[in-house]
C-alpha cells in the first residue's frame, strides 16, 4: 500500500504544532474598528498610552482641599474660601488657614496637598472645623498615578476585555486595530441525520451536532453559517464544499471522516487540497483532519468525527487553538484542578475526559471524573463543565490528581 504523504495517527502536541503553523501563515488581516464594538476582538497592534492618567491631581472623596502643614495643634479650624466641583472652573489658590469643598474627580486647587472627607468635618458658615486630622496627602490622586504617557497598556494576541476597552477609552482612543474573525461554514455528513421537528424513520437520528457547533462558535464571538446536512454522496459533498471552499476562511464539517465505506472526507481532500494530517492519538476525536482546500477554493477545512462527545472533545481541543491561531490571540491561561475521585486510564491514547468542577472551602478546584465515557453519550457531557486532560500512556490516576482541565 503506498503510504500517503500526510502524517497519520500522530500524537496530539504533534497536531497542535502544525495547526499552529498552519494559522500562523494564514492569520487574519488587521481591521481597523471603533472601540465600541472592539469588544472580545483580538488586538493586532500594541497600544501606548496618549497620555497621563490622572491627567491632574484631583480628590479621591467629597471633602475639603487643605494644606496639611495648616492642622497642626488641637481643633484645627480652618476658613471655606471657596468650593471646586468635578468639571466646573478652576478655584482659586488655597492660602494658610483656609480650605475649599470638593468633589470626588475634582482637580486640586494649587496649594492643597491633602483631602479632609466630609465626615470628619463640621461646618459652620464659612468656618470649617478639623474633627479628625487625615494623614499628609491623604485622599488624593495623583497626576500619573494609574498611567503615565507612553506606558504600554496593551499588547497584540491580547483579547479585548471590558476592563481593556475601558483602559483604552480613558485615553480618548476612538478606534483599535484589531484581527479580523474568520468566517466558518459549518457541514454535518450522514443520510441518518433528521433535522428537530421532523419525524423519525427506522435508523434516522436527530442531528444534535449543528447547534452543538453552533454555540461552541458563537461563545468564541464567530457568526458560523450553518449549510444544509450534506447526504453520503460523493457528488454532493464535492459541490458544496467547493462553494463553501471559495467563500469561507475555514470549512468545518463533522461526520464522514473515518475509513468506512461512507466517510468520503478523506479521499476528497487527499485528492483535490492538501491534507496537513489526519487521525490523531486522542479519545474521543481519533479521526479529526486537516487541510488545505486547493481546488476546492482557499480555505481550510477541518473535520470532525461524528459522534456528539467527539464534535465538543475536537472542537475545544483542535478547532479552537486553530482559531486563537488564525486571530493571532496569544495562548490561553491553563486551568489545572484536583481529581475528586481516582480515575484508571487504560489505553495509549492522550484523553478528553467529561467531568464536573467545584471548589472546596479553601479555595481548591477540584474535578470530578464522569464514567460514562462513551463518545457517543451526550448527556453526561451535558452534565458535565469541562473536559480533563489525561496525558499519554496507561495509568492509575490516585484521588488528588493535578490534571489540565479545559471549562466549557
Amino acid at each position: 500500500m503506498t503510504r500517503p504523504p500526510f502524517p497519520t495517527r500522530i500524537r496530539y502536541a504533534e497536531a497542535r504544532a502544525i495547526l499552529a503553523r498552519v494559522a500562523h501563515a494564514r492569520r487574519m488581516p488587521a481591521e481597523a474598528l471603533a472601540l465600541s464594538r472592539a469588544q472580545g476582538r483580538v488586538l493586532a497592534a500594541d497600544v501606548a498610552a496618549r497620555i497621563d492618567v490622572p491627567g491632574f491631581d484631583n480628590s479621591a472623596m467629597d471633602g475639603f482641599a487643605l494644606r496639611h502643614a495648616d492642622l497642626a495643634g488641637t481643633g484645627p479650624v480652618l476658613a471655606l474660601a471657596g468650593e471646586q466641583f468635578a468639571g466646573g472652573p478652576a478655584a482659586p489658590a488655597i492660602g494658610a488657614g483656609e480650605c475649599v469643598r470638593i468633589t470626588t474627580g475634582a482637580p486640586l486647587p494649587a496649594g492643597a496637598d491633602t483631602v479632609l472627607i466630609r465626615e470628619h468635618a463640621l461646618v459652620e458658615g464659612r468656618t470649617v472645623h478639623v474633627l479628625q486630622v487625615p494623614e499628609a496627602g491623604r485622599h488624593v490622586r495623583r497626576r500619573g498615578e494609574d498611567v503615565q504617557a507612553g506606558m504600554s497598556l496593551a499588547v497584540a494576541g491580547e483579547v479585548l476585555t471590558p476592563a481593556r476597552v475601558a483602559l483604552l477609552a480613558a485615553q480618548g482612543i476612538e478606534r483599535v486595530e484589531t484581527a479580523r474573525r474568520p468566517t466558518v461554514a459549518l457541514f454535518c455528513t450522514g443520510d441518518e441525520l433528521v433535522e428537530p421537528g421532523m419525524a423519525l424513520a427506522p435508523g434516522q437520528i436527530y442531528n444534535s451536532n449543528r447547534d452543538l457547533l453552533l454555540g461552541l462558535l458563537r461563545e468564541e464571538g464567530l457568526e458560523p453559517v450553518a449549510w444544509p446536512t450534506l447526504p453520503d454522496d460523493p457528488a454532493a459533498i464535492e459541490s458544496a464544499l467547493r462553494h463553501a471552499g471559495e467563500a469561507f476562511d475555514l470549512v468545518l464539517t463533522c461526520g464522514g471522516v473515518s475509513a468506512g465505506e461512507k466517510d468520503h472526507l478523506p479521499a476528497l481532500l487527499q485528492r483535490r487540497g492538501r491534507v496537513h494530517f489526519w487521525k490523531v492519538a486522542m479519545r474521543p476525536g481519533m479521526p479529526a483532519l486537516l487541510a488545505d482546500g486547493g481546488s476546492l477554493g482557499p480555505a481550510l477545512f477541518l473535520c470532525l468525527p461524528g459522534n456528539p462527545v467527539s464534535v465538543l472533545a475536537t472542537t475545544l481541543a483542535l478547532a479552537r487553538p486553530l482559531l486563537d491561531g488564525l486571530q493571532g490571540r496569544a495562548p490561553r491561561r491553563p486551568w489545572r484542578a484536583r481529581l475528586s475521585s481516582p480515575w484508571r486510564k487504560t489505553h495509549e491514547r492522550l484523553e478528553f475526559l467529561r467531568g464536573r468542577l467545584a471548589s472546596d472551602g479553601d479555595g481548591v478546584l477540584w474535578v470530578e471524573p464522569d464514567p460514562a465515557d462513551g463518545s457517543h453519550r451526550m448527556r453526561a457531557a451535558a452534565g458535565a463543565d469541562a473536559l480533563i486532560v489525561l496525558g499519554e500512556g496507561e495509568r492509575d490516576y490516585p484521588a488528588g490528581s493535578p490534571v489540565e482541565v479545559l471549562p466549557y
